[in-house]
């Protein structure tokens, strides 16, 4: 088995092969002054290959599609997708409308795909190829435990859907965890708050699956620091932070930003590449 580490997850793809024991192929990447991409495989492909390679841009999946035609001399190919861009546009809302996500899934050709923590599951359905999809968030908890100086921490969903990756990263370690609701005050005032535990004195994380704009956690944070929360992190799988988000979460008084390293950047501390070693060896 031969990692190939695409342009957006060179640093995870190598800490995967790491992990694995196994050799880490090296690739050519560049650009075409007609911004067409070239990818070139250097070394030898061998029998069995493993692409490593997110897909947050456009040219990110081209890349991936690439990689997997020069891997077409493996006998098998295994395909491991970090974060897969275009997994939230999953329904169709108005006539004529592409579902985007299946179109991003339809031209995979692979012996298996492995996402971690894509944002809608019946995404995996539109594959035509075996799927896994991995959960990281025990890993969070793992780390967040491992913090020193938490004070009596409490993890939060930022609403009732994302309240079981929370308890997926909480359950096992004893750190108590809820989620956000939004209650109306008044004809224009909401209060978001936990819906079961006092955050008063206690340091809070609040976990998410994505974090993008970061305008809602920005939000949320400004209101548990009015609750009297003590310190608060915000912590997620994948790290999109678009646009200014790191600002925006800096200012409402976000003490620090954890997330894993799908999306490789400078807020990545924890990363998956264990538990997608771990998913690879097993198949």
């Amino acid at each position: 088995m031969k990692v190939i580490g695409g342009p957006s997850s060179q640093l995870l793809a190598s800490r995967v092969a790491s992990a694995l024991g196994c050799e880490l192929t090296v690739c050519e990447f560049k650009t075409f002054p007609d911004n067409e991409m070239y990818i070139r495989i250097i070394d030898e492909i061998g029998p069995e290959a493993v692409i490593v390679q997110s897909t947050a841009t456009d040219s990110d999946y081209v890349a991936l599609l690439q990689l997997i035609d020069a891997c077409s001399t493996a006998d098998r190919i295994h395909v491991v997708i970090p974060y897969m861009g275009y997994a939230r546009q999953d329904k169709i809302f108005k006539r004529g409308e592409a579902l985007s996500a299946r179109a991003m899934a339809r031209p995979i050709e692979a012996d298996n795909v492995i996402t971690v923590n894509i944002h809608e599951t019946s995404v995996l359905d539109h594959f035509q190829c075996n799927t896994v999809n991995v959960n990281a968030a025990p890993l969070m908890g793992q780390y967040i435990r491992d913090m020193d100086h938490f004070r009596n921490p409490v993890i939060l969903a930022p609403d009732e859907g994302a309240k079981g990756l929370v308890a997926s990263a909480a359950e096992e370690l004893g750190i108590d965890y809820d989620y956000l609701e939004k209650k109306r005050l008044s004809g224009d005032t909401v209060q978001v708050a936990p819906k079961n535990l006092d955050v008063k004195d206690r340091d809070v994380v609040i976990l998410d699956d994505i974090v993008s704009t970061g305008s809602t956690m920005a939000e949320a944070v400004r209101m548990l620091r009015e609750q009297g929360a003590a310190d608060v992190y915000i912590a997620c799988i994948h790290p999109v932070l678009a646009g200014s988000a790191i600002l925006k979460l800096s200012r409402s008084g976000v003490v620090e930003i954890i997330a894993t390293d799908t999306i490789e950047k400078a807020v990545s501390k924890v990363s998956v590449a264990p538990l997608l070693a771990k998913t690879l060896s097993e198949l």
